[in-house]
């Protein structure tokens, strides 16, 4: 080497010779320290030493002699085999829970009720579902870009509907296993029972008029179709939160909302004038049939009476006519020169009789003394 002409045999640095077994930077590795230096790591050999004899004198009998520590191994892997066991094949259904054991990835017809289970882990795995009433929102708001919930109304207006479904999993079995996606599997179908029952109907009922009587259809109509699959869910109540129009012909609508609004009271208005003249007019047609009624009863007894006495005075003419006679012309003279005035004249001027008798005079101032 070229350098080996250096310094007996030295690095390149200028280090020792052969006999000093020194380093490029004059020193030579350093071996391991006596006992009086203090700054020695631990050995690993010696830590799994000591754990090995700890673990010997905790264990029965010592696990000492030859082959101990195979066995010592062999006895942490079981144990920890059993604590590995322990965690999977025990679990705990919560009071809001079910639970449905597999076994070789095929569900059990039993359901787990709340309370501690155990199972035949690995050939056998549960799954747990929450029973707990959840609610799904569905629809929107079309001010805020979403168009899921407009729908095209019977009376062909578009309309925004907002509604929420409330639902329990009733068989946890077919909750799990039968749909892969139940959540989303009921949303679609909710979507599309509201748009059936909105399409059959007209925007007015979906505003104000009839939302409680949609709101039950829809319920029957995504539990007859859930039920179909079956999913396992129950649909205890759809209720409807918004029901607009949509924010491009808000202001027609509100026009046409207040149009109907005004032909509403317009039409009252007109009942209302038509039920007051429609009273009056029966009152005076029932008046006017109470007084021909009346006149018609007056009429025919004042004839009745009538004949009745024209047939007594015929019975008492035939009797003795000449006296009837008499009488009936008396009677009609009393009536004819009742209201009339009266002057007596005598026709011959007898003793004491005075010739000109007035008696309206005398009427008169008889009824003036009175």
């Amino acid at each position: 080497m070229p350098w080996s002409n250096q310094n007996g045999g030295g690095g390149p640095w200028g280090g020792g010779g052969g006999g000093n077994n020194q380093g490029p930077w004059g020193k030579g590795p350093q071996g391991p320290r006596g006992g009086g230096g203090g700054n020695t790591p631990p050995d690993l050999e010696d830590l799994i030493r000591r754990g090995q004899d700890s673990l010997r004198r905790v264990m029965p009998g010592g696990a000492g002699g030859p082959g101990g520590s195979g066995k010592l191994i062999a006895i942490v892997v079981v144990l920890g085999l059993i604590a590995i066991w322990a965690t999977q094949a025990i679990y705990t259904v919560q009071p809001d829970q079910r639970g449905v054991e597999l076994r070789f990835g095929q569900p059990k017809s039993e359901v787990s009720m709340p309370g501690l289970h155990v199972i035949f882990w690995p050939f056998e795995t549960v799954e747990t579902v929450s029973i707990v009433e959840r609610q799904l929102d569905s629809g929107g708001n079309s001010r805020s870009g979403s168009t899921s919930g407009l729908m095209l109304s019977g009376d062909q207006n578009i309309v925004d509907v907002e509604f929420k479904v409330l639902y329990t999993v009733n068989e946890p079995k077919n909750f799990l296993f039968n749909v892969a996606r139940p959540e989303d599997t009921l949303r679609m179908v909710s979507e599309s029972a509201m748009r059936e029952v909105v399409g059959r109907r007209p925007a007015q009922d979906i505003f104000r008029d009839n939302r409680e009587a949609i709101s039950q259809e829809v319920r029957d109509i995504i539990q007859r179709v859930m039920d179909s699959f079956p999913a396992g869910v129950l649909v205890t109540a759809v209720s409807i939160e918004d029901a607009a129009p949509p924010r491009e012909v808000a202001d027609a609508f509100d026009e046409v909302q207040r149009a109907e609004q005004d032909e509403d009271r317009f039409v009252e208005e007109a009942n209302q004038y038509s039920n007051q003249k429609l009273g009056q007019a029966r009152g005076q047609a029932a008046q006017i049939r109470e007084e021909a009624a009346a006149y018609k009863d007056r009429v025919v007894n004042e004839a009745t009476g009538e004949a009745q006495r024209f047939e007594s005075i015929y019975d008492e003419y035939a009797k003795a006519p000449e006296v009837t006679r008499k009488r009936l012309y008396l009677e009609t003279m009393e009536n004819v020169l009742r209201g009339s005035d009266k002057v007596i004249m005598g026709q011959d001027g007898g003793t004491g009789v005075v010739p000109y008798l007035p008696l309206p005079e005398v009427r008169k101032n008889a009824g003036g003394n009175q």
